[in-house]
């Protein structure tokens, strides 16, 4: 192990003698096994010293305030291999390369990078820049105006080592990357555990509302590679696949594999800028909370057997009903609520949505359960519509409206109906209702079955007496009937005959008065007469 006092003797001649090597970590798409690029890493082979660790010169030279020396060398010899692969025609995938605290508080650097690249005639497709996260704390103006000016020259930048430490969610809040690179070593690994795979999957979550590509990077197994890529990220980079490798070993690679490219991971739609609902400031959060109706955001699988609750507003909430929190509606498995007809047709509603791309609506029951008002089978009507897609899943927008004591009323009115008409059946009675303002007559059930009339008349009576259901020679009798339910008559009665037939029938009104004394309806039965 090489002292302080080594490093920095050492250091201006190994620049100069070119002792420093770039290795390649490759980056892959895990679910394509394309090769999507990969990261610049430095490494120091000593004639004196052999392998110098970057765990021992790093801290070292960043104390003797020299790192941006190294990393304008590591750019260089970067620009120069890939200018190489241009000339000899070869496949290209882009390069990461690191900017330190250390670059980013050196004034000119940002000039001196492009002067090189501009040196060799390499498009600022090729090259990624990679901020750490002790980088992009240095100071937020500072890393914001750097980001800025690498951005106007045409550079993707990347958040490197996210969750790393403790600033992490508010860097990404005030700082314009393009990428995230997403950490493992912050959890431990243990992504297999509730608790970190949770985690992994809220970060993933996360980016994609911000419209972040993401890469994992220290992924050394299989199933750590499967559970990243079950939770929607797929771009990975670490010894699975492969360690840092030199040069002609990564030139062979370029050769022999299929080159991708990284994209954001979820589109929002055009109309609709999803991001901003997380926004407490936004004008869709203000909405969205205060103005419209019960509305949640949910997340579910493109197979549409996973169904995620993201987001509802207090609306929402008073909507279910059942004293229920925000946290307990979100923690739901909504799925798990709906009975079996139900769940198939909340289903079939989303499937529509996503095939027509238009607003859809439905009905389910659902099975809510809280501690203190226990179980209840309630109604939901659902307006849905899509607002963003990615490779593993889509976001809907979901309007609902508690409509149980709606749907119970008008149970109990069927039944009513279905037990008055089966007695109506036995009776023998015909029976209507007629509104006085309007002039207008509906017809029960047997009315229109056997007499032909219409679910509504309109100026009652002439209809029936135009069609012969009043005999002719009884229409004034009858209109001087509903000429005394029009002046507000009580009741009446009368034996009329009725039909074509002049079968005699037992009419009787009885009329409904408003809290002025005013005649409003009136409600009429026929009975034929039967001789005993």
């Amino acid at each position: 192990m090489v002292d302080f006092q080594q490093i920095a003797e050492s250091f201006e001649p190994a620049i100069v003698n070119r002792e420093f090597s770039v290795y390649f970590q490759p980056q892959y798409n895990h679910s394509t096994g394309a090769l999507i690029g990969s990261e610049a890493l430095v490494r120091w082979i000593s004639p004196k010293y052999g392998f110098i660790s970057p765990a021992d010169f790093i801290p070292a030279l960043e104390e003797m305030g020299v790192i941006p020396t190294l990393d304008l060398y590591v750019f260089e010899e970067v620009c120069r291999f890939l200018r190489k692969c241009i000339d000899e025609g070869k496949s290209l995938a882009r390069i990461s390369v690191n900017m330190s605290r250390n670059d980013i508080l050196c004034e000119d650097y940002i000039e001196r990078l492009e002067k090189l690249r501009v040196k060799y005639d390499v498009p600022t497709k090729l090259i990624h820049v990679e901020l750490t996260e002790t980088a992009a704390v240095a100071g937020p103006n500072v890393v914001i105006n750097a980001i800025r000016k690498l951005h106007d020259l045409g550079y993707t930048v990347e958040m490197d080592d996210f969750g790393s430490g403790y600033s992490s969610l508010n860097v990404l809040k005030d700082i314009d990357f393009d990428v995230l690179k997403l950490d493992l070593k912050f959890i431990g690994g243990a992504i297999g555990s509730e608790r970190g795979g949770t985690i992994l999957s809220s970060v993933v979550r996360m980016a994609k509302w911000l419209k972040l590509p993401v890469i994992a990077e220290g992924v050394e197994t299989i199933e750590q590679a499967d559970f990243l890529k079950s939770v929607g990220c797929d771009y990975i980079q670490g010894y699975l696949y492969s360690k840092p490798i030199p040069a002609p070993e990564y030139e062979k690679l370029l050769s022999g594999k299929t080159i991708g490219s990284i994209v954001p991971q979820m589109n929002i739609d055009q109309f609709v800028d999803a991001g901003k609902f997380w926004n407490p400031a936004s004008m869709e959060t203000l909405i969205f909370s205060n103005f419209v109706g019960a509305a949640s955001i949910v997340e579910v699988s493109n197979d549409f057997e996973s169904l995620d609750i993201l987001r509802v507003n207090q609306k929402y909430v008073r909507e279910l009903g059942m004293n229920l929190s925000e946290s307990e509606i979100i923690s739901f498995k909504p799925y798990d609520t709906l009975e079996g007809e139900s769940k198939r047709i909340y289903r079939e509603t989303l499937r529509k949505v996503v095939a027509t791309r238009e607003e859809q609506e439905c009905e389910t029951w659902r099975i809510i359960k809280s501690e203190c008002c226990g179980t209840e089978r309630i109604c939901i009507r659902s307006s849905i519509q899509i607002i963003g897609e990615s490779k593993v899943s889509r976001l809907f927008y979901v309007m609902v409206r508690n409509i149980t004591v709606e749907k119970n009323a008008l149970e109990t009115m069927r039944d009513s109906e279905r037990r008055f008409k089966a007695a109506s059946e036995q009776a023998n009675i015909y029976y209507w209702e007629y509104s006085i303002a309007t002039k207008e007559m509906r017809p029960c059930f047997r009315c229109q079955r056997d007499l032909g009339l219409p679910p509504l008349v309109r100026n009652y009576p002439e209809p029936l007496i135009e069609n012969g259901t009043f005999p002719e020679d009884f229409a004034d009798m009858y209109r001087d009937i509903m000429h005394q339910i029009n002046g507000g008559a009580k009741r009446l009665e009368a034996i009329i005959p009725l039909t074509k037939e002049r079968v005699p029938y037992h009419v009787r009104y009885t009329t409904e008065f408003d809290e002025n004394g005013n005649p409003i309806k009136a409600y009429g039965s026929a009975t034929k007469v039967v001789d005993k």
